[in-house]
């Protein structure tokens, strides 16, 4: 059974920063491409941030230059650092895993104050 689980959200002041985790069981996590997303009230549910098995990564535009996925493979974790925060950070983070299949964690809010 697969399982992933998010930690690292909280409340933070516009400017500063926080490191999300998410730890992965029940998988290979080395061979599996990994990432986060995120889910701000009343919007849909939108890619933030991937990373394939090789690490090559992507961003979306929003967190260019701000935020930097990376894991552990070692760990079976996968992190998202996140500096510079803007209150339009604002949502539920998911750690997701996998492509043809695709398991999601159970979220953790990231809430950033102006």
């Amino acid at each position: 059974q697969v399982q992933l689980v998010e930690s690292g959200g909280g409340l933070v002041q516009a400017g500063g920063s926080l490191r999300l985790s998410c730890a992965a069981s029940g998988v290979i996590f080395s061979i599996n491409t990994v990432g986060w997303y995120r889910q701000a009230p009343g919007k849909q549910r939108e890619l933030v941030a991937i990373i394939s098995r090789s690490g090559s990564t992507n961003y979306a535009d929003s967190v260019k230059g701000r935020f930097t996925i990376s894991r552990d493979n070692a760990k079976n974790t996968v992190y998202l650092q996140m500096n510079s925060l803007k209150p339009e950070d604002t949502a539920v983070y998911y750690c997701a895993l996998g492509i043809a299949t695709v398991y999601w964690g159970q979220g953790t809010q990231v809430t950033v104050s102006s």
